[in-house]
């Protein structure tokens, strides 16, 4: 199994670094590792990557959160995981904006075919869901290729046209004194081509409203506002372009016994008075089921007990779990029966008669503050 690098540390930034700092890092490292400048150099390809995700993490002030709490398991299936460099392109081509950064990461742009925008579908989990791997069936809107016009947008019969703005080229530029300026053609938006009739049927968009229903594979461990990527499922991309991704959105639903602290559970265990005094051997629920427990005589209120390999699983795979959180509670009863009450008489009369040395302190300091009298060592000053 790859261990993943420090997001921090891929893009040579403090942990405290703000925004700027963040962006400025991750340019310097895309124009070092850029595919452009390290042709057939498959290891710069995979630091560009690299950094392609930590900037998509350590940019978004929600995602920086989790991964600052929880590491890579806080932001497990809500990364891009670009697995094309052009991916990288589409999502960040804009930080980079004209001139020098975009001729170099987004001049091709204009020449290749757009990709599709994402979408969004929801799933709502049980917990006991949530800790172990599942599949899921989800059913959500999406857009499909327009039939009668193949996706294409124009009329059967009918073919695209040169943009007459840009020439075809997808770009216009602007000459600003010494500095020339080079931006997306907002006729054609970038594709070079424009549709002089277009598909009555779509209008010339190329595409109609439809829904679709897949299986959706969700790893064990997930937590409440995680996101599965699942790739090509996203809206058709326009002129034939690849289609955009979805992301499921995950809910995880509150559970009526445990608490969740990101890999642990917590769950507080009430006890009675005699099993807390005593010791006794309680039975647990556990998510796979129950155990058994020991609790020594002497137990506090709000003590914790650990139950190793009890609690979720890490998304990111590997087998581990976190532990479950035992915290107990005294248990006091309403309602008594007659020979609960007269035993409990007799334990509160031996009480009274056979004082601890810490009840007797704090006794004699009532008695003084209510007499008004000074403690012996403090009238003997």
């Amino acid at each position: 199994m790859v261990t993943k690098r420090d997001y921090y540390e891929v893009l040579g930034v403090e942990r405290s670094a703000g925004e700027r700092a963040i962006a400025t890092s991750y340019r310097k490292l895309a124009i070092k590792y850029h595919p452009d400048s390290n042709s057939g150099d498959s290891e710069a390809v995979e630091q560009f990557k690299e950094a392609a995700e930590a900037y998509e993490v350590l940019s978004d002030p929600e995602k920086r959160a989790r991964y600052d709490r929880y590491g890579h398991a806080g932001v497990a299936g809500s990364t891009g995981q670009f697995n094309q460099v052009e991916d990288i392109f589409e999502a960040f081509g804009d930080i980079f904006g004209t001139g020098l950064f975009g001729d170099l990461l987004g001049g091709r742009r204009g020449r290749r075919q757009r990709r599709g925008a994402d979408i969004r579908c929801d799933v709502t989990l049980d917990l006991e869901e949530a800790a172990e791997n599942t599949v899921k069936t989800v059913t959500f809107s999406r857009s499909r290729p327009c039939d009668p016009c193949d996706g294409k947008g124009t009329r059967p019969g009918s073919s695209l046209e040169r943009c007459r703005r840009c020439g075809g080229e997808g770009q216009v530029a602007q000459q600003m004194g010494f500095v020339r300026v080079q931006t997306t053609c907002p006729s054609c938006e970038g594709s070079g081509m424009m549709i002089a009739d277009p598909c009555t049927d779509c209008g010339g968009a190329g595409r109609v409203a439809g829904t679709v229903t897949i299986d959706i594979a969700i790893p064990g461990g997930i937590d409440d506002g995680m996101r599965v990527r699942i790739p090509g499922e996203g809206e058709p991309g326009p002129d034939g372009g690849p289609p955009g991704d979805c992301y499921c959105f995950v809910s995880v639903r509150p559970h009526e016994l445990f608490q969740r602290d990101g890999q642990h559970l917590v769950l507080r265990l009430p006890i009675s008075y005699s099993q807390a005094t005593l010791g006794a051997k309680v039975e647990v629920p556990t998510l796979s089921g129950s155990t058994e427990l020991t609790i020594p005589k002497g137990t506090q209120a709000g003590q914790v007990f650990r139950l190793r390999s009890k609690g979720m699983p890490d998304p990111r795979g590997g087998g581990r779990r976190g532990e479950l959180l035992v915290q107990t509670y005294i248990e006091v009863p309403t309602k008594l029966g007659r020979n609960q009450r007269e035993l409990l008489q007799k334990l509160a009369e031996l009480e009274r008669t056979e004082v601890t040395p810490e009840r007797k302190s704090f006794v004699e300091k009532l008695r003084d503050y209510l007499t008004g009298e000074d403690p012996p060592e403090k009238a003997s000053e």
